[in-house]
């Protein structure tokens, strides 16, 4: 259970950590006040956690609150709410059975995000309001032909099956700081989120037309161990060869492919950075497919838009990694990008900035992403309408 504790007066972040291993050993990490915090506590579930935090808060030197009694209101990242929900509401018990519903479409983490949900009911009861941000309401504004699957039309209908995305809110927070920094709505984005897991979107005046996961986060280009968009035949052909059930070609095609799958090291980047300066050619291959991959993908987006104006990096690997930014900009010159490589050394550890210089045709920044903000403010917002 992560939380981030917000005044919104101020805009002003208290209080963040984790709860972690809930019903295993139990660990409680984060910074809280002036002061960081990091324990072992048993935890056999959220509602555990809630009470963990609740200490965390309101007691010794972590301490920012007199009692809970001073929230105003919650706010809950659900990572899918399908085609019924495209912007974020307040809970109530027909929102809660809604995400139920929809939980066979990510059942990793809409089960998980309705355990948040009532634990903190169970700690703060029914009068502090709550909300549910959509992690793909963003993306609702795509036109059915870039939502829809070339599958038998009445199967996309039974099912639920469509283009969704996610990151959300990510793409979201980004899109809208790079209209601020071009100093116009009419813009044409591509916001590139690049973590463990990645996701490119294309965002014309503040609307999404396009991006690059699908109905679940395994579509679009390679992530730390997810696969990306396969050839079908890929998997039906090891299916067979393997004796692969469903579950576990979900398994494979998830947690053992992606950077991991190729590089045989980790899927995390720092990792492979570090196995790459030793020689691994495997860990090379991987580095490198993964930026050709959003290369594609970004040019795919801008024949979409039909152009560009600027390109937007986030997410531990867009915000951090300098060569991922340098090789996949100077990589796109036909765009009349003028890289600016002293800029692209600065902007790292949460630093905002232009990566290009005046003579760029399209322009390049790195924006920090600020997800529980968003969630924050649509809370806010929402609350304050009851």
């Amino acid at each position: 259970m992560k939380y981030q504790l917000f005044d919104m007066d101020e805009h002003k972040m208290l209080s963040k950590g984790v709860c972690e291993r809930i019903g295993i050993d139990g660990n409680a990490k984060g910074s809280s006040g002036t002061k960081k915090y990091d324990f072992n506590v048993k935890m056999d579930n959220h509602t555990d956690a809630f009470r963990v935090i609740e200490g965390i808060l309101t007691e010794g030197e972590n301490k920012v609150l007199d009692s809970l009694s001073d929230i105003g209101a919650v706010g809950h990242r659900i990572v899918q709410g399908g085609a019924k929900y495209t912007k974020s509401v307040l809970v109530n018990d027909e929102v809660i059975k809604g995400i139920e519903g929809l939980a066979e479409l990510a059942p990793l983490h809409n089960y998980a995000h309705i355990q948040g949900i009532k634990a903190c009911i169970d700690v703060l009861g029914k009068t502090v309001p709550q909300v549910v941000v959509f992690d793909n309401a963003f993306h609702s504004t795509m036109p059915p032909e870039a939502y829809t699957f070339a599958i038998p039309y009445e199967l996309s209908m039974k099912y639920n099956i469509r283009r969704y995305g996610f990151h959300g809110t990510s793409h979201r927070y980004v899109s809208g700081k790079c209209i601020e920094l071009l100093g116009t709505e009419h813009t044409k984005i591509i916001t590139c989120h690049l973590g463990n897991g990645c996701s490119i979107s294309a965002v014309v005046d503040g609307k999404v037309i396009d991006t690059s996961m699908g109905l679940t986060p395994l579509d679009g280009f390679m992530m730390g161990s997810r696969s990306g968009t396969l050839d079908p035949s890929v998997i039906t052909f090891l299916q067979r060869k393997e004796g692969w059930t469903a579950d576990e070609t979900d398994y494979i095609l998830n947690k053992n492919s992606g950077v991991l799958g190729i590089s045989g090291v980790s899927s995390d980047d720092r990792d492979v950075s570090a196995a790459i300066k030793q020689g691994n050619e495997r860990a090379l291959l991987a580095r490198n497919m993964q930026k050709y991959q959003i290369r594609k993908f970004i040019g795919a987006f801008i024949a979409a838009m039909n152009g560009v104006d600027a390109i937007v990096f986030t997410g531990g690997i867009g915000e951090n990694t300098v060569d991922y930014r340098k090789d996949i900009c100077e990589n796109l010159s036909f765009l009349g990008i003028d890289f600016d490589d002293e800029a692209n050394n600065r902007c790292v550890k949460g630093v905002q900035g232009e990566i290009t210089g005046k003579k760029s045709l399209v322009r390049v920044f790195v924006i920090p992403t600020n997800e529980e903000l968003v969630i924050a403010q649509d809370t806010l917002e929402l609350a304050l309408k009851q």
